[in-house]
């Protein structure tokens, strides 16, 4: 149990694809604020009054086994199952070359993916439409939702997981193993449209789509407040020359909205920041929306 011990919650929890914050003596993140981490070894989460180390934090919010969780925590770290608690740094191994992007496996359905998203808000003509374009599948082990990022090329390189079971609507997220963050989740590519929307995660994406029916424009969901995947569509994209940030209507959010329309405008695109009217994301705005135009009814 030495590897679980000494794994820094922080850091696993940002390659899990949380992005965690620092309140005072402890660390929380953004996506599950009533979670501490002490001492950057053990985790506590209040709404649950769960807790415990790196290990049992994989069992809980991403449904692996003992075993799962002991080798992901062996691949985090860089090391073999049989490889000693300590080393010197003398003797110490490199560490296991990054694992290569595979999608998860394919369910031979999409219903829970579907039922989720719908309880979420999205309408079901946007989750058919993102399915039957390849963008998004059921995973056949734990049931997630797989939104599928394409290179330039039409390949597959990013996979952004969300769990498809909310307790209190802080279920699991996380990448594929590999994934290519600098890729992201991203709508077929629009040569028409000379405007690309940015956003920070998939399902905010679809529920823009959903507020909009007649949206049509080149899209992407960043999967995190980094501008990556941004820049690289730009990079491959030269005739797309506004860019219009849709991030959460936060502090983090807004903050990187600050930062990246300092930068994309100081290379010479037009930029405009579009936030929700109200709520902290275009996910929570919609539902807000839907549940407005029910008590009206």
């Amino acid at each position: 149990m030495e590897i679980a011990r000494g794994t820094d919650l922080p850091d696993l929890l940002a390659s899990l694809g949380y992005t965690v914050t620092r309140i005072g003596r402890y660390y929380s993140t953004k996506e599950m604020d009533s979670l501490r981490i002490k001492n950057r070894r053990t985790w506590y989460r209040y709404s649950e009054r769960v807790g415990g180390d790196a290990i049992t934090f994989l069992q809980h919010f991403c449904g692996r086994s003992f075993p799962e969780a002991v080798e992901d925590l062996l691949a985090f770290h860089g090391r073999a199952r049989d490889a000693p608690a300590e080393r010197s740094r003398q003797t110490e191994q490199a560490p296991e070359p990054p694992k290569p992007f595979a999608l998860p496996p394919r369910h031979t359905d999409a219903r829970r993916v579907y039922a989720y998203l719908k309880k979420r808000g999205v309408s079901p003509q946007i989750i058919r439409s993102f399915i039957s374009a390849g963008l998004l599948y059921e995973d056949s082990e734990h049931h997630n939702c797989v939104f599928v990022g394409y290179d330039r090329d039409g390949k597959a390189a990013f996979a952004s997981l969300r769990g498809t079971y909310d307790r209190d609507g802080s279920g699991f997220k996380g990448d594929a193993a590999g994934s290519d963050k600098s890729i992201g989740f991203r709508l077929p590519y629009a040569p028409d449209s000379r405007t690309v929307y940015v956003f920070e995660a998939p399902i905010d994406l679809m529920s823009y789509c959903t507020l909009h029916r007649e949206f049509h424009s080149n899209a992407l969901a960043l999967c995190c407040l980094d501008d990556r995947a941004l820049s690289v569509f730009l990079r491959e994209h030269p005739t797309v020359r506004k860019v219009v940030l849709c991030l959460d209507h936060d502090r983090p959010g807004q903050e990187a909205a600050e930062r990246m329309g300092r930068k994309y405008a100081a290379e010479g695109y037009v930029v405009q920041t579009l936030s929700p009217p109200s709520r902290k994301d275009w996910n929570a705005y919609l539902t807000f929306v839907q549940q407005f135009r029910e008590r009206g009814r």
